[in-house]
């Protein structure tokens, strides 16, 4: 099993969760975040006066899924979060990493069966 964490664009959301079900991933976890890496921010006037946005809103998305479904996901997750002129800086960052156990609380089930 694999924990899928991706930071996209908020206004990816929807695309993202529509290329995800289509290969057939049922559950997903998004929290609002704000941060920045090569983007580094902005600037913004506001009445006159200019303001350094430093951290952008992004959304997250913990996806908690079976091992032969990460490369079908990933390439879910890209092509859907990927910005429409080919890709800028800023679309987001997929991780991988090992999920060691999972248990569903009402049932008790364990393992892949609780994904």
């Amino acid at each position: 099993m694999k924990m899928l964490t991706a930071i996209i664009k908020p206004f990816k959301l929807d695309d993202v969760r529509d290329a995800l079900s289509e290969i057939g991933v049922s559950g997903i976890t998004a929290t609002e975040v704000k941060g920045f890496g090569r983007q580094k921010g902005h600037t913004e006037l506001y009445r006159g006066a200019e303001y350094t946005i430093d951290f952008l809103p992004k959304v997250k998305l913990e996806i908690a899924i079976a091992a032969d479904q990460v490369e079908a996901a990933i390439s879910a997750i890209s092509s859907a979060a990927k910005s429409d002129d080919g890709g800028k800086i800023g679309d987001g960052k997929i991780f991988v990493t090992n999920l060691e156990e999972v248990v569903r609380i009402r049932t008790g089930e364990t393992g892949s069966v609780a994904l």
